[in-house]
């Protein structure tokens, strides 16, 4: 029971020592501070002289400014070895620290004073405990508590510990050793030094490192006038302003940096001060280049959902579209007129082999949506069908299937590459044996429709062509022939009409074929014929037997007038000839 007692009694005095150190001045502002203590347990240091330094700490704790961005506090203890109370950065609040203190155990063993310095300057401070790194400047102090004579070497660990950035506070009670402490404190000594004669007598040095860790928050008052930024200095305060602004004569006042005066910008149109500093702005229509000064002529066509047809050309703050050669703009502005000179019954052929390749086929298939934006797609206009080949033929849609351009081009889009062979000759079979039958669509030849089609290969086909191609011609079919890269000359010519100068086109690879678009448009698109708004009637009427008869006999005054005029020109050209003679 006395010894309850005079535990009772002891911490009953301790407890002022707390609430003073707490209180030690107003508004105590400490930090940014990363703070280690290093405290001696060894056998040297009784019970309760170890109870009064836990209260010391903890006192001392209640008169900092604890926290992540603030003081940091981490605690060891050391006899014959170091033992990490908790590391820097294992608690942010206050009342975490004070548990851990609370819970502390002494070691009771020897002195190895050094031993810690050394586990305090390359495990406590090291950024993997919560040290900040050193390139943000933080201080580093270190305040070793000990009360007998080391048992090791202190004096080269420490100088090494303060070459290194850490401020080291040494305080010795009752039987510490002077020269220890010198050896191991920063200099000044006379501030880094501390002997008290007993541990009943430490919180005076509380309260003196307090105060050299603590400044009143001045800036806390209120009364600073700052505009932006109040400072705290030692014993006072000073204003600051935030960036891309100056402090004014005032010493309180900021003004924003006109960056843009300094005349060093080089930008191409205009400057505008910010507060990272001078940014370039270029004029309505123009966009800032990747070098942050020039300027360039936005382009529009690439901005804005321009709905041209063919092509989008940039002018200024505006745009206007343009149609291939041939074609005129719509009234729309934005659309180009379709082939209505007459009738077509089209037929492609298109080439699915291996050979083609998957990305080259959508480009395929673009290059065929492109024909069709020229062609005035109707059942009384224009009717479309295609075919893919490749080891064997596959109608993807009949001439009769679709009625508009719209649904054609959604078609094409749609169709599955087939891959494998290059069977030419199979599909121009396939073609003149269905592909222009009235079941699929074409319309009767009594009607005189031109049939038109369109071969499109890359590559030599497996197997004949010469037999079907001819017998394709023969049926009246118009025929055209489209290579791209390793496609042979000569099967494009021997399927194509003559001449083939005019049915003939090549593109060296599938990136390249738009320039063949205007070729095949003045081709397929007849300059006579039954135009657009002429309704088709039958041949046997006796109006349209007429007609006929009417246009057959001009045709053929036209030729007898022809043929006269060759005659003439032939019989002067003998004369030449006799006369040179």
């Amino acid at each position: 029971m006395r010894g309850l007692l005079c535990w009772l009694v002891l911490l009953f005095l301790l407890q002022p020592w707390e609430s003073q150190l707490q209180l030690a001045g107003p508004r105590c502002h400490t930090g940014p501070l990363d703070l280690v203590f290093v405290i001696d347990s060894s056998r040297s240091v009784r019970p309760f002289e170890f109870e009064t330094m836990r209260q010391f700490l903890v006192g001392l704790l209640r008169g900092l400014n604890v926290g992540p961005n603030a003081t940091r506090v981490g605690v060891i203890q050391y006899s014959s070895q170091v033992q990490s109370v908790f590391p820097l950065r294992a608690f942010s609040r206050r009342e975490d620290m004070e548990r851990a203190i609370r819970d502390l155990v002494p070691l009771a063993q020897g002195t190895m004073t050094g031993l810690a310095i050394q586990y305090a300057m390359n495990v406590a401070f090291s950024v993997a405990e919560g040290a900040r790194p050193p390139e943000e400047r933080v201080p580093r102090v270190a305040v070793i508590v000990t009360d007998g004579r080391p048992q090791d070497r202190v004096a080269e660990v420490a100088a090494q510990a303060r070459a290194r950035g850490i401020e080291i506070y040494a305080v010795g009670v009752q039987r510490a050793d002077v020269g220890s402490l010198r050896a191991m404190a920063s200099p000044p000594l006379d501030e880094h030094v501390f002997l008290v004669e007993s541990f009943d007598l430490i919180q005076e040095f509380g309260l003196q490192f307090q105060s050299r860790l603590c400044a009143i928050d001045l800036c806390a008052e209120g009364t600073h006038g700052c505009e932006h930024h109040c400072v705290n200095s030692p014993g006072s305060y000073f204003c600051r302003c935030q960036v891309g602004f100056v402090l004014q004569q005032d010493q309180r006042s900021c003004r924003a940096i006109d960056y843009c005066s300094f005349g060093n910008h080089s930008c191409q149109h205009e400057c505008v001060s910010t507060s990272g500093g001078p940014r370039c702005h270029c004029r309505e229509g123009h966009d800032l280049q990747p070098d942050g000064r020039s300027c360039q002529v936005r382009d529009l066509c690439n901005g804005v959902d321009h709905g041209c047809e063919f092509q989008c050309v940039s002018e200024g703050l505006s745009y206007r579209c343009l149609c291939p050669e041939g074609r005129q703009l719509q009234a729309d502005g934005k659309s180009c007129d379709r082939c209505r000179e007459g009738h077509v019954d089209l037929v492609l052929l298109v080439d699915g082999s291996k050979s083609v390749r998957p990305q080259n086929f959508e480009l395929v298939k673009r290059f065929v949506n492109q024909i069709v934006d020229f062609l005035d797609v109707s059942p009384e206009g224009t009717r479309v069908g295609l075919v893919q080949f490749s080891s064997r033929v596959r109608t993807e849609f009949p001439l009769g299937r679709y009625g508009t351009a719209a649904e054609v081009k959604q078609a094409v889009l749609a169709v599955e590459y087939m891959e494998r062979g290059t069977m030419t000759g199979l599909a121009l079979r396939h073609m003149v044996e269905h592909s222009f039958s009235e079941a699929q669509g074409a319309r009767p030849r009594a009607l005189n429709v031109p049939r038109v089609g369109l071969v499109f290969t890359d590559g030599r086909s497996q197997d004949d062509i010469s037999v079907w191609a001819a017998r394709a011609k023969e049926e009246g079919i118009v025929m055209y022939a489209v290579g791209v890269g390793k496609a042979v000359e000569a099967e494009l010519r021997e399927i194509a009409s003559e001449p083939a100068e005019l049915h003939v086109s090549y593109a060296p690879d599938f990136g390249t074929m738009t320039p063949l678009l205007q070729n095949l448009r003045g081709s397929i698109c007849p300059e006579e014929g039954i135009s657009a708004g002429t309704e088709l009637r039958s041949p046997c009427e006796c109006e349209s037997l007429v007609e006929f008869q009417g246009r057959t006999l001009g045709a053929l005054e036209s030729l007898t007038l022809n043929l006269a005029q060759l005659t003439a020109r032939l019989e002067h050209l003998e004369n030449q000839l006799a006369n040179q003679k």
